[in-house]
């Protein structure tokens, strides 16, 4: 039985757990075939990209703005600040602190989530929507916003992910006006924007000598390199680099019993059984990679959902079915402890406040308090942005789509379940610092 977990041998802890936690046993397939195996060349190449801010519409950001290594491949922040602001990290900010117009348009409505582990070949599903993901069905191997404009060759979902932070006005694109990549992305001519920006890196005599070497057979001219070249590249550094299978909680289930405490072995067996935080983060990397409604409180701009456009529907957005609304994918705990703040939105700032929410998301929602959420010190929340948690009809609906139903947790399990958390961090992943490059070939700054 699950209350007597701690006390049995490792033997049938290992039993229940495969049966309970759709086999969570580290397989070779898993731990070495399950991540895509990719050249040191390609890696490098990849990694420079990832820092290099010629890949945004301005050449005033890069992907690390927002997941770089030293805020544990996130940001820090509850909503990510993409174009228009300055400095990486929890540090970053808007470049214009009013607390007007541009302060609500510029920020990104949902929390820019940690990358570690997309490289395996579980992970099949991108972006808290899951609006990019593979699917068969389609020429290019994927299901994305781009539909029919969607490229072949790509060679994961994370690579596919990586396509569209350049597509967006917020994030990368900036503002229509501004730049040709912009304008682009305001009329949705994908095709382009990928043309553009592939063409500034044919420019840079450096990156061509990086993709021949990086992809011998295939790229022999400057002319050659296309944007899923690109693409395919930054996903094999995230895929080599931010790997993290390695935690004691690895070590337990392949042997070691006493790697660790009493009480995370305690919280372990509360996780699968009284807590039911196994019925959704399930599996090796603990999630089901599906969606699901748990009344997570919502701040800032919002995704243009909702009479006001201040809503984020979620999965209803990408799918049309207001079945799925306030629906998010289950993320991965691998590494939670580093990774908050916690939830799409970003509203927790740590593991606690965020449990006590999936016990009783009716109260949690009820009693939200907007002032608790942990902003940048540049600027506070507006009234346009907490004004969804101010709505009667808002939080009723959000309490109606929740999954989740009350559950009776004292203070000590609660704490056990932390320690179990903290079980699944991988050391590796506390400094990050060596995979900060010293310069990217276009000569762009790696700082603001």
């Amino acid at each position: 039985q699950l209350d007597r977990f701690s006390f049995t041998p490792v033997a049938a802890v290992f039993a229940t757990i495969s049966v309970l936690c759709c086999d969570l046993r580290p397989t070779t397939a898993q731990t070495s075939d399950g991540f895509n195996q990719h050249s040191e060349e390609k890696v490098k190449l990849g990694q420079l990209l990832f820092f290099d801010k010629i890949l945004s519409g301005n050449k005033n950001i890069s992907c690390a703005s927002c997941h770089h290594p030293l805020s544990h491949t996130a940001d820090g922040l509850p909503l990510g600040i993409g174009e228009g602001g300055r400095g990486m990290g929890p540090s970053r900010a808007l470049e214009t602190v009013s607390q007007g117009d541009f302060n609500i348009k510029k920020r990104i409505p949902r929390n820019a989530p940690a990358l570690f582990n997309l490289g395996h070949r579980e992970f099949r599903v991108m972006f808290h929507d899951g609006r990019v993901q593979a699917d068969t069905r389609h020429s290019s191997g994927f299901e994305t916003p781009a539909k029919s404009q969607t490229p072949l060759g790509l060679e994961s979902p994370l690579a596919a992910q990586a396509l569209f932070p350049p597509t967006s006005a917020e994030e990368m694109a900036g503002e229509p006006g501004s730049n040709e990549i912009a304008d682009a992305a305001a009329a949705k001519k994908f095709t382009v924007i990928w043309e553009i920006l592939a063409n500034r890196i044919r420019q840079i005599p450096e990156y061509v000598s990086l993709f021949q070497k990086a992809y011998p057979a295939k790229i022999t001219a400057a002319e050659t390199i296309t944007m899923v070249d690109i693409a395919n590249s930054i996903a094999a550094f995230e895929s080599t680099a931010w790997r993290a299978d390695k935690s004691a909680f690895d070590r337990f289930m392949a042997g070691d019993a006493d790697c660790i405490s009493k009480e995370a072995r305690a919280g372990m067996t509360l996780f699968l059984g009284k807590a039911q935080c196994a019925r959704c983060h399930s599996g090796k990397f603990q999630t089901d990679h599906s969606f699901h409604s748990i009344a997570m409180p919502q701040i800032g701009p919002g995704k243009g959902d909702g009479p006001n456009g201040n809503h984020d529907f979620g999965r209803e957005k990408v799918t049309n079915r207001e079945t799925d609304r306030f629906k998010f994918r289950t993320p991965s705990l691998r590494n939670v402890a580093l990774t908050a703040p916690y939830g799409h939105s970003g509203v927790y700032h740590d593991l606690k406040t965020t449990i006590l929410h999936h016990t009783n998301p009716a109260s949690a929602v009820a009693s939200f308090d907007s002032t608790s959420v942990r902003m940048p010190h540049t600027f506070t929340l507006t009234t346009a942005d907490v004004a969804i948690m101010q709505d009667p009809n808002t939080l009723r609906e959000l309490i109606r789509h929740s999954e989740i139903s009350k559950i009776d947790l004292s203070e000590e399990e609660i704490d056990q379940i932390i320690a179990f958390l903290h079980c699944l961090t991988d050391t590796k992943a506390i400094n990050l610092l060596k995979d900060v490059p010293h310069r990217v070939p276009s000569g762009l700054s790696l700082v603001d």
